[in-house]
């Protein structure tokens, strides 16, 4: 299996699976000399662990990063940086009966068919543990963009789950978690708004009682990144970040700007504003900021199976991290690629 890179000139490899011996990355790319701090790793990796909130799953795992190359003396080498994270809390015997009969909705039986020999223990690679490494190489992007970028800031957070919306109207207290660089999850699932997130958490303890299960919707917001990132035509910044985006289990849809309203309006209506255009044009950056939102269906474990089972009645929450990580390793990557642009600045 040959696609379980990500990126061109800062790039990572993800391993492992769910029931295995561990989850790791190893990232290359990362140039010598810059911060590296554990805690910082620590505290992205904790951001995503299982077991946080009472509704979402009770996998007890630490989540504890070791570092295994590429960093010395608390500064990158310029090397392959190698991260493992080993599985604490796994418990492969719950599975047994996912090998001869594949859960609905999941992707058990198409792994089965296409391998033929696979890892039926919670889904293997297909599990949404997975994640974790997009988290440790997104932690070591992070380090990185403070070097290259300092106007650099992202933030992800829910905006919708079930049918609970945060409208337009809605969303001055994400605008001032952002502005602070305060994180989502300062409220309740991620959800930034005091009372529509008392109504979340009400619906996922309900779900999470029930067996049922909820979708979500993340908004992801991104500034400070320079005029003209991307690599046309077939890497463009937006198709780049859409591609990862797309690449996390459970996504089933991404919109930029206006997204998919914009085709119901008219061209001298739609252009007079450049926030329709969410940040891009030309699939290029256009140093505003970039709005984004990606859609996660409602997770396939359901009744009996996610009453007893360690399984999270929405991917939303547990998502924002994710989302965070992948958006700042488009971010760095597109930064070192722009460098190959020209020769020399101006010319």
């Amino acid at each position: 299996m040959s696609a379980n890179s990500f990126g061109h000139i800062f790039k990572f490899h993800s391993f492992g699976e769910s029931h295995g011996a561990g989850m790791g990355a190893v990232i290359e790319g990362c140039p010598s000399g810059v911060p590296f701090s554990l805690e910082d790793v620590r505290r992205e990796l904790d951001r995503r662990r299982p077991g946080r909130w009472p509704w979402s799953s009770s996998r007890k795992e630490p989540d504890e990063p070791e570092i295994l190359s590429g960093v010395f003396e608390g500064k990158t080498l310029g090397t392959p940086i190698g991260i493992l994270v080993r599985n604490k809390d796994a418990r492969p015997q719950d599975y047994k009966a996912i090998k001869e009969k594949p859960r609905a909705g999941h992707a058990d039986d198409l792994w089965r068919e296409k391998f033929r020999h696979w890892d039926h223990r919670g889904g293997g690679r297909a599990s949404g543990r997975e994640t974790l490494s997009r988290v440790l190489a997104g932690s070591v992007a992070r380090s990185l963009l403070k070097e290259l970028c300092p106007a650099f800031r992202v933030m992800a957070f829910v905006r919708q789950i079930g049918n609970v919306f945060l409208e337009d109207g809605d969303l001055k207290t994400a605008e001032e978690l952002f502005q602070k660089n305060i994180l989502s999850e300062t409220f309740s699932a991620c959800f930034p708004h005091k009372e529509k997130s008392e109504q979340v958490v009400k619906s996922l303890l309900k779900a999470k009682q029930e067996g049922n299960s909820l979708g979500s919707l993340i908004e992801l917001w991104i500034e400070g990144l320079p005029k003209g990132l991307g690599q046309p035509v077939f890497h463009k910044f937006k198709s780049d970040l859409v591609q990862g985006l797309m690449s996390l289990g459970a996504s089933s849809g991404v919109e930029i700007g206006k997204g998919f309203s914009s085709a119901k309006e008219e061209g001298l209506t739609f252009h007079k504003s450049s926030e329709n255009y969410g940040g891009l044009r030309g699939g290029l950056t256009t140093s505003e900021r970039i709005v984004m939102r990606v859609a996660f269906k409602p997770p396939s474990t359901l009744g009996k199976m996610a009453k007893e089972g360690r399984h999270d009645p929405c991917i939303g929450p547990r998502a924002v991290p994710v989302v965070e990580a992948m958006a700042c390793i488009v971010s760095v990557d597109h930064l070192l690629w722009s460098r190959l642009d020209r020769l020399k600045p101006g010319i």
